[in-house]
């Protein structure tokens, strides 16, 4: 059974790329010039998103060099101790809504640390997988379509973020020791 999901696996994606443009030719698209107006759509989206990211990754550096990231991990530490989340993990919690980059950057610093299999390790991996960067998506996906009014979608992103490190402490206890 191993062996025919890796081969699935190994060959979705290459089926996926030679089927659709096949059927995309028989139902009579023009699938070459179809794709260079996609191209030329995404290369004006990527054009006006620049700014928004370039926003984004300056106030992320604003916020790790101004030394914010460790009041907040000081500020955090004791009650997320009590809850089970180790201190060593919460720069990595901290920054993951914020940019998959640098939490990917801390994530590699701890598994270096404690080692891939450790808790650590295998907790801050998790925690990396399990929820998407949500002041990222904010900032340059609805930025970058017009949206300016977010409502409520920091609130659940956030909400979503915490839920996603909970789960991610009590998934690893739970497998793991």
């Amino acid at each position: 059974m191993f062996t025919v999901i890796a081969e699935l696996s190994r060959w979705a994606i290459p089926v996926i790329l030679l089927i659709v443009p096949v059927v995309a030719m028989l139902r009579g698209v023009k699938v070459y010039e179809t794709f260079v107006d996609g191209a030329e759509a995404g290369f004006a989206t990527a054009i006006k998103t620049i700014p928004y990211l370039v926003a984004m990754l300056m106030a992320i550096s604003i916020f790790r060099a101004s030394g914010a990231m460790e009041v907040l991990v000081a500020t955090l530490s004791p009650v997320l101790n009590y809850i089970g989340l180790p201190a060593e993990v919460l720069p990595h919690a901290v920054m993951r809504p914020l940019s998959g980059g640098a939490a990917l950057g801390i994530a590699s610093d701890i598994v270096k640390t404690y080692g891939p299999d450790s808790f650590l390790g295998r907790l801050v991996s998790t925690m990396q997988g399990s929820c998407d960067t949500t002041f990222y998506v904010l900032t340059l996906y609805f930025g970058s379509v017009g949206i300016r009014k977010y409502r409520y979608s920091v609130l659940l992103g956030l909400v979503a973020d915490l839920t996603t490190l909970i789960a991610s402490v009590v998934i690893v206890r739970l497998v793991f020791q």
